[in-house]
């Protein structure tokens, strides 16, 4: 069952790359590194892909500690493992969100300064592709937030071009389930690295998954045909 799972995952990886051109032969790609089951799951993945398709391109996991106490050495260990040295960068981002800003929505605080350090520190190890290890759930996810919260039509995209940095965010895992992934972590027995930071589970990103796998009991497949929606978005469907 478990190596059925692997084959089927890596089918959606290579499926989402093959639909989208997210790794070239001579990319060189930063993979931004948490800790997290999703970004452990990333560098699995795109190893597999490295090692079972023609393509040629090189990996660099990058881990950017955001100052909440996270132990590093399990993720390193983990990419030792797999033949890949953990590139390591200290930063203040936890700080500011949490003491100096004290900000309404630290969430998108974070993510915004982790995004811009992540880039700078990528740039700097000649990488031109930043991989990001949100999957289907977080697709469907931002697009329900996107709606209840702002009013708006809004979701990741597969690849995005980051002017300000010149690089493209890669999402290699857009077709994969997050369930999947918990199971993946299971079977090859790794250990994701605790979330310590102070809003964990506590978001609004949060509440709305739990909307959203209401739906997924009610109505099985559900988020898949969410996303399959949001690829075959047509301009006419909407008011002008």
């Amino acid at each position: 069952m478990s190596q059925r799972l692997i084959r089927r995952m890596f089918r959606q990886v290579r499926d989402a790359n093959i639909k989208y051109h997210l790794v070239e032969s001579g990319d060189k790609i930063a993979v931004a590194m948490s800790g997290g089951k999703d970004s452990i799951v990333m560098l699995y993945f795109l190893d597999l892909l490295l090692k079972h398709t023609p393509l040629l391109f090189e990996i660099k996991p990058l881990y950017l500690d955001m100052g909440f106490g996270n132990d590093a050495a399990a993720i390193a260990s983990f990419c030792r493992d797999i033949g890949y040295e953990l590139i390591i960068q200290e930063s203040n981002v936890g700080k500011v969100v949490f003491e100096n800003k004290k900000s309404d929505n630290p969430c998108a605080l974070c993510s915004h300064l982790r995004r811009g350090a992540l880039c700078r520190l990528a740039s700097a190890h000649d990488c031109n592709k930043l991989a990001l290890g949100h999957h289907m759930d977080d697709v469907v996810n931002t697009l329900f937030m996107s709606m209840l919260y702002e009013g708006r039509y809004h979701v990741f995209k597969p690849i995005t071009h980051l002017d300000r940095a010149d690089l493209y965010a890669i999402r290699p895992l857009i077709y994969v389930e997050e369930k999947d992934i918990r199971a993946l972590c299971t079977y090859l027995e790794i250990q994701p690295v605790k979330n310590l930071c102070p809003a964990d589970g506590l978001t609004k990103r949060a509440e709305t998954g739990d909307i959203v796998n209401q739906i997924e009991k009610i109505h099985p497949g559900a988020r898949r045909k969410f996303l399959a929606s949001i690829e075959n978005v047509r301009s006419e469907d909407f008011w002008s």
